[in-house]
């Protein structure tokens, strides 16, 4: 392309994305977080800081602990929390309220979940199918439940799940969103297929969870987990959340049974007796910092329609995807290109993340950082950009785009 050519495009798609971030209802909600000048495309990562609740944990440190002390586990809510957030995130992942608890980290919960699902499944099924290309955590967890129930592993790519499920199968493990790619696998569908084949669904909501519409109680999940860090903005460490369908909970069998889920806590009955709810699902003392920062992050979704989040999401994404068409040399994948998508182009497939192959992935990602556009590295060659459209604009996407190739332009080929 001359640089006549170049210049003309790239004022056209500024005046693009101008005109997007004028009609785009959840801009305004931009000004609730902490930004600064840069472009910051990480939130698949960590989400950003809420203006707000650095104020609100003052004061939980302050009053609720400085001066209430141990009053605050009654007068400032602390005991119910958990079960309180766990209802305020439950209509971001369509859940009815008192499925959900927030409370130990997505690892703890994913053991919880699978072991809770094989017990759940019975003790002739031998079985536990997980997607072969998970976050790796999750086959670490998977193959030491089966170790401790006496199951096997089978791991499979998600699509092909149906094709290993039968009378064999306890539960089925999988990702809602492909951490490397941001590929979106078919909840409704594979849970479907695991039902038709007696098993218990089990989903990792890691990367949807406020990006997307779920709808756990509409397609009949049967358990599932995801973190509160990334998509909701919890903070670093905060605390994950763990859902059991309402008619899946008298049966939850936890795995680890701690004295917060006994049905009478402070009755200190050495023997143990689960409570009813989403309560079976809380193990020890929560987290009570990390988990009010959690609850203070949340207002910033007071309001918000997921299904607006989602119309952003993949507009964000398309834009993005035709700023970097446009302004890396040879396109995304064309035979001189540098980089090429890894992200499924089909709406039906994408998440709300962007992936790049790129040869010298690890040199261009701390460049783009130190030049203030900040996306994160999957070793060796994926560069990864997510976009939380909460606080993401299309002038982002734009200058994200330009500043990559850019960097392409400057370094050299691998």
């Amino acid at each position: 392309m001359s640089e006549h050519l170049a210049v003309t495009a790239a004022s056209g798609l500024r005046d693009q994305a101008a005109a997007l971030d004028a009609a785009d209802e959840l801009a305004p909600l931009r000004k609730l977080f902490v930004l600064g000048e840069g472009v910051y495309l990480d939130g698949n990562s960590l989400g950003a800081l809420p203006a707000h609740v650095p104020g609100r944990i003052a004061d939980v440190v302050s009053r609720q602990w400085g001066e209430l002390r141990i009053r605050s586990w009654d007068e400032s809510g602390w005991w119910s929390a958990p079960e309180r957030i766990g209802d305020r995130i439950a209509p971001l992942v369509g859940a009815g309220p008192g499925q959900l608890v927030v409370s130990d980290s997505t690892s703890v919960n994913v053991f919880k979940a699978v072991v809770a699902a094989v017990r759940l499944a019975g003790p002739d099924r031998t079985d536990i199918v997980v997607d072969a290309t998970t976050f790796p955590t999750d086959g670490y967890i998977a193959e030491s439940a089966a170790r401790l129930t006496g199951r096997r592993i089978i791991p499979v790519d998600p699509a092909a799940a149906p094709s290993v499920l039968g009378p064999a199968t306890a539960a089925v493990l999988l990702n809602h969103v492909d951490f490397r790619t941001g590929r979106l696998h078919d909840l409704p569908a594979l849970t479907a297929a695991a039902h038709a084949a007696g098993a218990i669904a089990v989903w990792d909501l890691c990367h949807s969870a406020g990006a997307l519409p779920v709808g756990l109680d509409e397609h009949g999940v049967d358990l599932a987990v995801g973190c509160t860090y990334k998509y909701l903005n919890g903070g670093p460490g905060a605390p994950a959340f763990l859902y059991v369908a309402s008619r899946h909970q008298r049966a939850f069998d936890s795995p680890l049974p701690g004295w917060n889920s006994h049905t009478d806590p402070f009755a200190m009955d050495p023997r143990y007796t689960a409570a009813e709810g989403a309560v079976r699902g809380r193990v020890g003392t929560p987290d009570i910092l990390s988990t009010l920062a959690l609850e203070a992050a949340l207002d910033v979704w007071d309001g918000v329609s997921v299904d607006s989040v989602r119309a952003k999401s993949l507009a964000l994404t398309d834009f993005f995807l035709e700023c970097a068409d446009a302004y890396v040399e040879g396109g995304l994948g064309g035979p001189d290109s540098r980089v090429r998508s890894l992200t499924p182009a089909d709406h039906r497939s994408r998440g709300s993340q962007i992936a790049l192959r790129c040869a010298e992935a690890p040199a261009v990602m701390a460049e783009l950082i130190a030049r203030g556009v900040v996306g994160d590295l999957r070793r060796p060659d994926v560069l990864r950009f997510g976009f939380t459209p909460l606080y993401t604009g299309f002038a982002d996407a734009e200058r994200a785009a330009a500043v990559l190739a850019d960097v392409l332009a400057r370094l050299p080929a691998a």
